[in-house]
């Protein structure tokens, strides 16, 4: 089993430590070949996005709002947690997949807990 990065502590990491589970729900976690500097950069990045994004909620501002989503969205990009896999064997990406749906099923009944 993989190392869980900081991202997924408290959370169950799939054996193959490509995914975390909250709410019962597979989320990707990000490219493990990052180097420390570059992944806390791109992190820092992600944060100012989404406190961007809280503002634009409250100010209720739509173009502040599109523009920080983007943002979040670029910067999950570079972390490999969204847009093409970072790993190559072919297997495929099951990011926001209930993990009952996908081949993590028994695994995750066999943790015998939520997660």
């Amino acid at each position: 089993m993989v190392d869980a990065p900081e991202a997924a502590a408290g959370h169950r990491v799939t054996p193959d430590g490509r995914y975390f589970v909250v709410r019962e729900r597979l989320w990707r976690l990000s490219d493990p070949e990052l180097e420390s500097g570059e992944r806390e950069r791109l992190v820092a990045r992600l944060m100012n996005a989404r406190r961007a994004v809280g503002a634009a909620k409250m100010s209720e501002d739509k173009i502040a709002m599109r523009k920080a989503r983007a943002e979040v969205d670029a910067s999950k990009r570079l972390l490999g947690e969204r847009g093409p896999v970072w790993w190559n064997d072919g297997a495929p990406d099951y990011n926001r997949h209930m993990v009952r749906t996908t081949p993590y099923a028994v695994w995750f009944e066999g943790l015998g807990q939520k997660g």
